[in-house]
């Protein structure tokens, strides 16, 4: 956008200001100054002229870009204020604006991505807008190929307990990304894990129950790993309550039939204090309500069947309770957008997962079906999530599916796939 003198800078042109108060400009205040002789005459009676906006104070403009920043419900709401005027894309600009950027302000589509968004984002993180870390090192990571400088945004966000970060760096020590077989620390990636999951982070939550089912990185627990199953289950069914009013009541007469397992999902959730607890709570006592009435609970049913009949997640199938599926974060809703635009290199695969959008950083990375062989997924957690909404009904055995294509894998690759 373009004044009568020159073009407004934007914070993708990396260029921040220091605003200075300004009553009315120079040649304003020469022409209507009552002390200078030349200004007598004509515009000696002319009182001066000032613009209310010019006397508010930079702080006030900066305290009104910090809330519209971190309410932002999309990347134009901030880009639409810094178009208004200068004072207004400075103080868009400033340190603590961009430091509480909104998630949803840090948004940037795959097929929008320059080197402004890029240099937009790098300003936003050191700032230390963590969201805005995590999303740059995932992008270098696997988008850009950077995975030096990927790696080390995305521990940036981790240092400062970012569950997100946590959860992505697990999955790279598990997996051995951006390096080789050698690479992989399977303790490591548990740690990181056990951390995200302290910090309430659901993917991690789950990851972490199927190690411990599995005995993967850590000793062998099937009774810890299925509490952590059940926890992570019941918090992501809470999360969609709280996120859509109407699937409180359906689950409510769903939930009636397995009210022993609801209450072992709710004292676990209840346990780690999230902010959802409430809302299970209230639909507990709705159970209790509607089992006292007696009331029909085919309707409700039917209600459920129309409300779910689109793309449902299943993760509360041990309850026999769908919820819908879960908003895709920023970071991978971007990655499955730039994949579907930039496909990976010739012989690496995406994650099977469609909500996740990581791809392999080296042939044969991710572990396969061990039955058909057919998908692949970059963690445990993804391919119980697609089995439950996908693979399950498309599975078919395979006798022998490594041996398939000749010279696909060598004697490692294939002794690995026997392994998992």
């Amino acid at each position: 956008m373009r004044t009568r003198k020159a073009s407004y800078p934007s914070a993708s042109d990396g260029i921040t200001f220091v605003i200075k108060p300004r009553f009315s400009s120079p040649k304003r205040s020469k022409l209507y100054s009552r002390d200078d002789d030349s200004t007598q005459g004509v515009f000696s009676n002319n009182p001066p002229v000032e613009c209310s906006f010019d006397v508010l104070h930079d702080e006030l403009l900066i305290s009104i870009m910090l809330k519209l920043s971190s309410s932002a419900a999309r990347p134009s709401d901030l880009i639409n204020a810094m178009l208004t005027c200068k004072r207004f894309c400075a103080a868009a600009t400033h340190r603590h604006v961009l430091s509480k950027a909104s998630v949803a302000a840090l948004a940037v589509k795959a097929k929008n991505w320059s080197d402004g968004a890029a240099r937009f984002l790098l300003h936003c993180a050191r700032y230390r807008n963590m969201e805005a870390a995590y999303m740059l090192g995932m992008i270098r990571f696997y988008c850009l190929n950077d995975r030096e400088i990927g790696a080390t945004m995305m521990a940036q966000a981790a240092l400062r307990s970012h569950a997100a970060a946590l959860h992505s760096l697990a999955i790279i020590q598990f997996n051995g990304s951006g390096g080789s077989r050698k690479d992989k620390n399977l303790k490591h990636g548990v740690s990181l894990c056990s951390r995200a999951a302290a910090l309430g982070h659901i993917d991690a939550i789950r990851e972490l129950g199927h190690c411990l089912q599995d005995g993967y990185g850590v000793r062998k627990n099937v009774t810890e790993g299925r509490r952590l199953l059940l926890q992570a289950n019941a918090l992501e069914a809470a999360a969609a309550v709280a996120s859509c009013p109407r699937a409180l009541d359906v689950v409510v007469g769903m939930a009636a039939s397995n009210r022993g397992l609801v209450e072992t999902a709710l004292s676990l959730a209840a346990a780690s204090r999230a902010p959802w607890c409430s809302h299970y709570r209230s639909a507990m006592a709705k159970v209790n309500d509607l089992q006292i009435r007696a009331e029909n609970y085919i309707e409700q049913a039917q209600t459920m069947m129309q409300f779910f009949q689109g793309e449902g997640c299943s993760l509360l199938s041990d309850f026999g309770i769908n919820v819908p599926s879960p908003k895709l974060h920023i970071a991978n809703e971007f990655l499955v957008d730039w994949f579907d635009l930039y496909p990976p290199q010739h012989g690496l695969r995406l994650c099977s997962h469609g909500d996740c959008g990581r791809p392999e950083t080296r042939r044969h990375e991710f572990r396969r079906c061990s039955a058909c062989g057919t998908v692949n997924y970059c963690s445990r957690g993804c391919q119980a999530l697609d089995w439950k909404l996908r693979h399950k009904y498309e599975c078919k055995p395979v006798e022998n599916w490594e041996f398939r294509d000749e010279g696909a894998y060598d004697e490692q690759d294939r002794d690995q796939l026997r392994n998992t």
